[in-house]
């Protein structure tokens, strides 16, 4: 088990990157983002790029720059396409919401597919490998700008028993995204016992704050989290996922009940 660091920083500062605007499919995305960041920084110079920093991408402007862009009218078999486990649906008067795990092993509302920020009569995809992403980002703007940084791929998600949504880390590179705390102790000197803090999400979520749904920001910079970024890549944003027997909420509940009234159909009076 990795030693915990401390994830609480004395100061943390984040501001949103202006000046990318429209991502096109086929764009150097890395160029993209490292002439907006030299742009913000010759304006105001405190916000060139320093050791530390963790680059915070919307994996909106991923997906455009990959091509993972398909007509509206697919977005149903699009869905389906990006779909490896059905966890839950409900219809309502707009048609039928889909909660699903997709390839990513994210579980999300529409496999992730979205028509926000997307050209008129398109939806997005999400990007193919976030983390493969984050790591190539990563060491193209750490060689331009001359600094350790680190990058987060980010997606906005629901959560269960919340409601609203928040942006959560799909994909990482040079950060620490995980800190398990298990086997430490808390002011007290109590072990802790479950611990573990979501260090990218939480970053992500931060980063959002200053990005914004329709302010043209799709980069932001979050500073004083240096103790987080790593020399390395890391595993990435996939080892957030939790499945498996871990999961202790594979199924909806509509699902859960209409598969136990199945199974005990198929059970005798005897055993029942």
């Amino acid at each position: 088990m990795p030693e915990p660091v401390s994830v609480a920083a004395d100061v943390l500062t984040a501001w949103g990157v202006p000046g990318i605007g429209e991502v096109r499919p086929g764009d150097d995305l890395a160029a993209l983002l490292g002439d907006a960041l030299a742009a913000d920084a010759a304006a105001r110079p405190a916000t060139a790029p320093a050791d530390g920093d963790v680059l915070v991408v919307t994996s909106k402007v991923v997906s455009k720059a990959e091509g993972r862009v398909v007509q509206a009218e697919d977005r149903e078999a699009a869905i389906t396409a990006e779909t490896v486990r059905v966890v839950a649906t409900r219809e309502h008067p707009g048609g039928v919401t889909r909660i699903v795990e997709n390839r990513l092993g994210l579980v999300m509302a529409a496999a992730g597919v979205d028509a926000s920020n997307t050209d008129d009569g398109t939806v997005l995809l999400l990007p193919v490998d976030p983390d493969a992403t984050a790591r190539a980002l990563r060491a193209a703007l750490s060689a331009r700008f001359g600094v350790r940084v680190g990058v987060v791929v980010t997606d906005t998600a629901g959560r269960p028993w919340r409601q609203g949504q928040t942006d959560i880390a799909i994909g990482a590179a040079g950060v620490r995204v995980l800190d398990d705390l298990r086997g430490s102790t808390d002011t007290h000197g109590r072990p802790l016992q479950v611990s573990m803090a979501a260090v990218a999400d939480e970053i992500a979520a931060a980063a959002e704050l200053v990005k914004g749904k329709a302010t043209g920001r799709p980069l932001a910079v979050v500073r004083g989290m240096a103790h987080v970024v790593t020399a390395e890549d890391g595993p990435g944003a996939r080892v957030l996922v939790r499945t498996g027997p871990d999961d202790m909420f594979a199924e909806g509940t509509a699902e859960a009940y209409a598969r136990g009234w199945k199974d005990a159909a198929g059970v005798g009076s005897a055993d029942r």
